[in-house]
């Protein structure tokens, strides 16, 4: 698989539940979260990058928009629409999180060079996100993709599949108040 055409996928569809407002809209450094994660994955090396939507409907340049109607039913619905939405030219796609603005490049472009069907950052050892997903195993992974769960199924119904790719950066979610206000003071 290296050298493959890598889609970039952008989950960006919840409210923020635990946080009061939608994490797109966040903005760190000038920069809205959902605007931060495009240019992660276009920095990363993916084209083009969608990104799914459904909480907040906004305006993304350099990407795809989707709505997901279903959004309130979990990341599952997000990811099953997000995938649907992807050029049949992507040979594969890399998924990432809107909530983590501390995840660099440099692991999209780790995930795409590790020529695997299905390649997860690690980070000190720990599985995080992005992930990289070839094409051939969209289908499953919607299939399982229910809930608030995205790829997680698929990854453990497949351990025989699954390639570590040790990554710079930090994981970290901004899910609380108390998160948001570290992000600010940094």
């Amino acid at each position: 698989m290296k050298g493959t055409r890598a889609a970039g996928l952008l989950l960006a569809a919840g409210r923020g539940a635990r946080l009061g407002r939608p994490k797109a809209l966040i903005e760190y450094g000038g920069e809205r979260l959902v605007d931060r994660g495009v240019r992660l994955l276009e920095e990363g090396g993916c084209h083009p990058v969608v990104v799914v939507l459904g909480a907040a409907t906004v305006q993304v340049r350099g990407a795809v928009t989707v709505r997901n109607p279903d959004w309130e039913s979990g990341m599952g619905s997000s990811l099953r629409a997000g995938l649907a939405a992807l050029p049949p030219d992507a040979e594969s796609v890399v998924v990432a999180l809107v909530d983590q603005p501390f995840v660099q490049p440099e692991a999209v472009r780790a995930l795409i060079a590790s020529g695997a069907e299905l390649a997860v950052a690690t980070y000190d050892g720990r599985r995080r996100n992005p992930v990289l997903i070839a094409r051939r195993h969209f289908a499953e992974v919607a299939e399982l993709a229910v809930g608030d769960v995205g790829a997680r199924p698929f990854i453990r119904a497949h351990p025989d599949l699954v390639t570590e790719v040790p990554c710079p950066g930090d994981p970290a979610d901004i899910d609380t108040p108390e998160d948001l206000r570290r992000l600010e003071a940094q």
